[in-house]
């Protein structure tokens, strides 16, 4: 058993984020106040974004968007299969159907061909997401939304810092949505955001984080005289804390630094694996500049059992690994609900690929013994040992 362990993500924190918590606390604003207005004006800066509000997580901000574009009981929403479970939760939460589409096996996102033979007279929208940083193919996706007059909604959970024909995920999108999960690139622990180009839209997406008020606890705040809200709506909970926001304001402020050093242990890793037989590295479509925000690899010819023998030969070599990506058609909770059809790209990938060790600050000595435990744990019959 291997004393060294290398893990498969870790969040780079210092000085600053512990000072601006600091801040946030000594301000007396707990829940959302100024620095979440500050975080939200980072985040927007950074995508090229009019817009940005900020919510409690990355599903509620999915959730959110579709509630705001009016997805309800009776709609379908065209959504991967190959991806994390949370991206058909929040249509299903909205009382609709999520129908699963095939994806590209060299991208592991929505096929654009899959999209169009999903389409039926009760689909409302498609929900793509760029899988673990690769951007998906936008251009041919929204030119199928609109011969069918479907609105688009990004999931760009991990996509902060990716660009799809050079411009920042985010930036160009009616609606966008990220997260701040400790796996991703900029980390609050918790956190969402959604990104639009539409203000009134933004407005909405405002009230509606917050109980449906009319004007937040800061502009309240700011206001000259005794100011009272109303309630046009029935809104929920979906705030982010001042200490949370603190937290991001301060990793945005180190955002190309992350992005540089994900982007420079990307490349040393498919030189690495280039003599590695067996083990794909990831393919980037020329319309793609990932941001890495995980390392996804495939075991060629492999099935679930042989890769999460991979994984366990791995970890006992000290290396952390996970499956790649889930086939949320495949949970239990789903069964039957969404499929339409096989879905051969996704089982395969679903079965086939994993994630190696990837943070921003990886040393290249520890890359290199991931690769050497990786090459390691297959022996000459293509099985893991």
């Amino acid at each position: 058993m291997s004393q060294r362990r290398i893990p498969v993500a870790r969040p780079t924190f210092g000085d600053r984020e512990e000072s601006l918590v600091l801040e946030a606390l000594r301000s007396g604003w707990v829940t959302q106040g100024p620095m979440v207005e500050r975080f939200e004006g980072a985040v927007a800066r950074a995508v090229e974004a009019p817009e940005a509000v900020a919510v409690s997580s990355g599903t509620t901000a999915l959730f959110l968007a579709l509630h705001a574009l009016g997805v309800g009981p009776g709609d379908e929403v065209i959504v991967p299969s190959l991806s994390f479970i949370a991206i058909a939760n929040v249509v299903v939460h909205c009382g609709a159907t999520p129908v699963f589409a095939d994806v590209d096996p060299s991208t592991y996102n929505l096929d654009p061909k899959a999209v169009a033979a999903a389409v039926t007279p009760r689909t409302r929208a498609v929900l793509v997401a760029h899988q673990l940083g690769m951007p998906a193919d936008l251009d041919a996706i929204e030119a199928v939304a609109s011969r069918h007059s479907l609105a688009v909604v990004e999931d760009a959970a991990c996509a902060l810092g990716s660009r799809y024909r050079g411009r920042p995920i985010g930036g160009s999108a009616n609606i966008a949505c990220f997260s701040f999960h400790p796996r991703k690139i900029v980390v609050c622990g918790e956190g969402g955001m959604i990104t639009t180009r539409d203000a009134a839209l933004a407005g909405r997406l405002r009230r509606l984080r917050h109980q449906g008020m009319s004007l937040s606890d800061l502009a309240r705040h700011r206001a000259k005289g005794v100011v009272i809200e109303d309630y046009p709506e029935i809104g929920y909970n979906f705030r982010l804390s001042d200490i949370h926001a603190a937290v991001g304001v301060a990793q945005m402020e180190q955002l190309d630094r992350f992005l540089e050093g994900r982007r420079a242990a990307a490349a040393r890793y498919d030189r690495l694996l280039s003599e590695v037989d067996r083990i794909e590295a990831p393919r980037v479509p020329d319309y793609a500049l990932p941001n890495y925000q995980s390392y996804i690899v495939r075991y060629l010819n492999a099935d679930a059992a042989t890769r999460n023998a991979l994984l366990e030969a791995l970890d006992a070599r000290g290396v952390a690994s996970r499956r790649g990506l889930m086939a949320i058609h495949a949970e239990p909770c789903y069964g039957d609900v969404g499929l339409r059809g096989p879905l051969p790209e996704t089982e395969r990938a679903a079965a086939q690929t994993l994630i190696l060790p990837m943070y921003a600050d990886i040393e290249a000595d520890d890359q290199v013994h991931v690769v050497e435990a990786l090459r390691d744990a297959l022996d000459g019959t293509g099985k893991a040992t």
